[in-house]
């Protein structure tokens, strides 16, 4: 895998760039993708950069009826001195390798695999908008794509990166959202597929989203599945609560999505002293906690929103104000350390950054 060559043949036809403060996140894609077809015989096959496409599936597609995929979720910027970096691109595509063991899928090599969006970035290097608080959204993907209708592992399947130059992924900004905790619906259950990254995994959340969206709350905060009592993760990122000065979160189990920002988050605030505490947390706890004025801050974090400060929690009828609803002084400087760190604006001491390089002529077609 690692000498096979990548062509690359690029657009005739360039899209036109919306303004930064249009970007919606997920809506605008790059000129081009990267694609890599697997088959049993030939392993991972072909890899390539062509112009952003469809592609053309048979309706007995097993990813339509049996939801054999994985995904991840990364982000490019520019740094201040005209630099491409990433953040942690390697945690990724680990991730990934561990997601693909969960559903049956190939494992891809992950070196080569952070080769190809190198590669990619360079030749979209003009969509990363550089305004602030914008990024380019990198989206590497597998789906199973043998045509065949039976309940067992494919043995066919693509390997794809589409990219996306966002905004901030809440219209709220770093301001806090209103959360809303989840008592009917369940995400996913021990044993199940809640640490993979997989659709289906998302498709199980859509109705309680839909009906907190409806209450006016941004996301949902889901429980375990057995005892709908111990917090798990947010919809789009963990959580982290902030009490009698002490940072808990959710121990990780086979229910909770481990984060590259998660990990991130209790690294750095380890590196500032201050103690984090990874355990069961149940949400009645939180709620007594407010009631003796010891929940001091709440925030979530992801790659798409980062740092997200939570103002409100919704539990049972009883309407919990974190903070006043204002962003807390950790979530505050955990954002600003952590798209510092990002962007190069503030020293990265821990070697996150991985550099694609500077600015640069467009390849040309191989």
């Amino acid at each position: 895998m690692k000498d096979q060559e990548i062509t690359v043949t690029l657009t005739q036809t360039k899209k036109e760039k919306l303004p930064a403060d249009q970007l919606v996140f997920g809506k605008t894609f790059t000129d081009h993708m990267f694609i890599m077809d697997y088959s049993t015989e030939n392993g991972w096959y072909d890899p390539r950069i062509v112009p952003y496409q469809k592609i053309s599936l048979d309706p007995s597609t097993m990813i339509f009826h049996y939801g054999q995929s994985v995904f991840e979720g990364l982000k490019a910027y520019y740094s201040q001195d005209g630099k491409i970096q990433l953040f942690r691109p390697e945690k990724n595509f680990e991730r990934m390798n561990r997601s693909n063991d969960r559903l049956c899928i190939p494992p891809v090599d992950e070196e080569f695999v952070l080769k190809a969006l190198k590669e990619l970035i360079v030749v979209d290097q003009d969509w990363i908008p550089t305004a602030e608080g914008t990024s380019l959204y990198i989206r590497p993907f597998i789906i199973s794509t043998e045509p065949y209708l039976g309940v067992s592992p494919s043995e066919h399947y693509k390997f794809m990166i589409i990219m996306s130059p966002v905004g901030s992924y809440y219209k709220e900004g770093i301001n806090p959202v209103k959360i809303h905790v989840e008592n009917e619906y369940v995400r996913a259950a021990a044993g199940g597929t809640g640490k993979a990254k997989t659709g289906g995994n998302y498709a199980a959340s859509l109705r309680a989203q839909a009906n907190a969206e409806e209450k006016g709350y941004s996301q949902v905060l889901w429980l375990d599945a057995k005892e709908k009592k111990y917090i798990e993760e947010v919809g789009s990122m963990n959580i982290f609560f902030k009490i009698d000065g002490e940072v808990h979160t959710p121990v990780l189990n086979e229910s909770i999505l481990e984060g590259v920002t998660r990990n991130s988050t209790i690294q750095l605030l380890k590196h500032w002293g201050i103690n984090v505490v990874e355990r069961k947390i149940s949400v009645e706890e939180i709620y007594e906690a407010h009631a003796a004025g010891k929940l001091e801050e709440a925030f979530g974090t992801g790659t798409a929103a980062v740092i997200s400060p939570v103002g409100e929690l919704f539990w049972n009828d009883h309407q919990i104000v974190i903070n006043d609803g204002k962003t807390g002084e950790i979530s505050k400087k955990l954002y600003d350390t952590i798209t510092g760190i990002q962007t190069g604006k503030v020293e990265d001491p821990f070697g996150w950054v991985v550099e694609v390089g500077e600015k640069q002529e467009t390849v040309q077609s191989k």
